[in-house]
């Protein structure tokens, strides 16, 4: 026993030595001066507490328009930092792509072995962690959350506000080649109204080697990495979040409804003056109906007459039209047209798409209760003929018809209505998803008929994605096509955004279009 003993005793001391050895090889980093000095720390704590501007040395505090520090020449060792970048473009990258972003990121960094990496990592959730919870008097937590991004060519980050339980303060380290704000990639901050919503962009950030930026995370902590415009420059950075209690957040506004109106009152004479006369054969109309009710989309070609949707195009580019840009940028940009403004040709093409008897020809093509005369299916039948029988029981026709009226079998009695707007995409448009619209998500058909768009390209964005609502997964894809009528069934579990329209749109020749227009309509049963 004891001579086994002595042997692990030696053992032990063995790998004490080797711990010992491996440890005194870990780098070490230190910090600028600036984050060393009593004197600094509570001068920023004290302007961060008045919201008032600081500056002193490579450190400046400015709370306009929300509180955020900037410090130059953050780590003191060049060659560190030079090591650092290495160690980190040597990482493995995930394409990230979503309604919100896209870019490449690297895994969590929490755990990296590299040494630099680490060392990185203990000097940030280390000494500055307790530096900055001694500026803001908050006591932050040890929790580590980093990872490395890459920005090139067309990536993007769009206007959030970072607000995920337990987030405090947001950082990000540059280690970026010479920058100018041309390249694109600025660190946006946006102003907000009463509402506490994103309004314009108040300041921009352009990224410089060895910079630390760091912000509050807060109701109004708007900001977005705007798009690299540069095509052989690389905008890598450390980015992460340091955890604590967080800030009270008053209520979300809750944007107004949108109104929704039922049909104009149009007969069919407007169908035969203004669509292809293939779909308004009856027997092409039934076979459009059984594809659609088997996939709940589909794509009408050629769906206005040629005349028509070359008169509406050319009328689009008129300059008299007046845009009005959507908002507010967390929840989508483009530009939407002033119905009052629109010339004849295309207000008569809007009514269109709102009469009566276009109603009644999306019943013919989807199966649809959109006009009183389309067809029942047997399963309104049989809930007509019980609820029949249930107003017999109980009465007279007309408690039959209240019952009915107020409860069809689980679903409300109601006049179809829509809703719709005219939109102007190019270099900068996109759609979110968010909160509201989840919570708002109804049962609806979707329209989105596109004039414009000649030889556009999947890789300029604009195009429409369906989800899964809290998912990734694409559930559908509808490109803009000249002319090609989209109709998409979704559920209230369904959602949508249009993926930004980016920088290589504008990038093309005059023979190719670098913009585009669509009406865009929803129909509620």
């Amino acid at each position: 026993m004891s001579s086994k003993r002595a042997q692990n005793e030696s053992g032990d001391t063995d790998m004490k030595k080797k711990k010992k050895k491996r440890s005194s090889s870990v780098e070490t980093v230190e910090l600028c001066g600036a984050v060393e000095e009593e004197e600094v720390k509570r001068a920023v704590k004290e302007a961060w507490s008045n919201r008032t501007h600081y500056s002193k040395g490579d450190l400046e505090l400015d709370c306009h328009p929300f509180p955020h520090c900037i410090i130059k020449n953050f780590l003191s060792s060049q060659t560190f930092v030079e090591n650092l970048q290495r160690e980190l473009l040597e990482l493995s990258f995930n394409e990230k792509s979503n309604d919100l972003y896209k870019f490449k990121q690297s895994d969590d960094l929490k755990k990296r072995k590299e040494p630099h990496i680490a060392a990185m990592r203990a000097a940030l959730f280390g000494r500055f962690r307790s530096w900055l919870g001694d500026v803001l008097g908050v006591e932050l937590e040890p929790t580590v959350d980093i990872s490395c991004a890459k920005y090139e060519y067309t990536d993007v980050l769009l206007c959030h506000d970072d607000e995920l339980e337990g987030r405090r303060v947001a950082f990000i380290l540059y280690l970026v080649p010479p920058w100018q704000s041309s390249d694109g990639g600025t660190l946006d901050l946006y102003s907000t109204d009463s509402n506490f919503q994103p309004e314009n962009i108040a300041k921009s950030l352009v990224p410089s080697w060895n910079t630390l930026v760091l912000f509050e995370v807060s109701p109004v902590s708007f900001h977005q990495v705007s798009e690299v415009l540069s095509q052989d420059k690389c905008r890598l950075s450390l980015s992460g979040w340091f955890h604590g209690p967080s800030l009270e957040r008053p209520p979300r506004f809750k944007e107004p409804s949108i109104l929704k109106h039922p049909h104009l009152p149009r007969d069919e004479t407007v169908l035969f003056e203004w669509i292809n006369p293939l779909y308004l054969d009856i027997s092409y109309q039934e076979q459009i109906q059984t594809e659609f009710e088997d996939r709940s989309e589909i794509q009408l070609k050629d769906f206005l007459k040629e005349e028509k949707f070359r008169e509406v195009s050319e009328a689009l580019r008129q300059t008299h039209i007046q845009w009005m840009k959507t908002g507010p940028p967390n929840k989508r940009c483009y530009e939407s047209a002033s119905l009052d403004s629109l010339p004849e040709c295309v207000n008569t093409c809007w009514e269109l798409l709102r009469s009566e008897a276009f109603f009644l020809l999306l019943s013919n093509f989807t199966g649809l209760h959109l006009h009183y005369l389309c067809p029942k299916d047997e399963e309104d039948e049989e809930t007509e003929k019980d609820n029949r029988e249930e107003g017999e029981v109980a009465g007279t026709s007309a408690e039959s018809s209240s019952r009915a009226g107020a409860d069809n079998g689980g679903k409300k009695i109601s006049t179809p209505v829509c809703c719709g707007e005219v939109r102007h995409w190019s270099h900068g448009s996109y759609t979110l998803l968010h909160d509201a619209e989840a919570a708002q998500a109804e049962y609806a058909l979707d329209l989105i008929l596109p004039f414009g768009c000649t030889d556009w390209q999947t890789e300029f964005g604009g195009f429409t994605y369906y989800v899964a609502n809290e998912e990734d997964e694409e559930l559908l894809t509808v490109h803009p096509e000249d002319n090609s009528l989209a109709l998409v069934y979704r559920d209230k579990e369904t959602l949508k955004f249009v993926k930004h329209v980016n920088h290589k749109s504008s990038q093309v020749d005059s023979s190719t279009c670098n913009e585009f227009y669509d009406f865009s309509f929803v129909y509620y049963e």
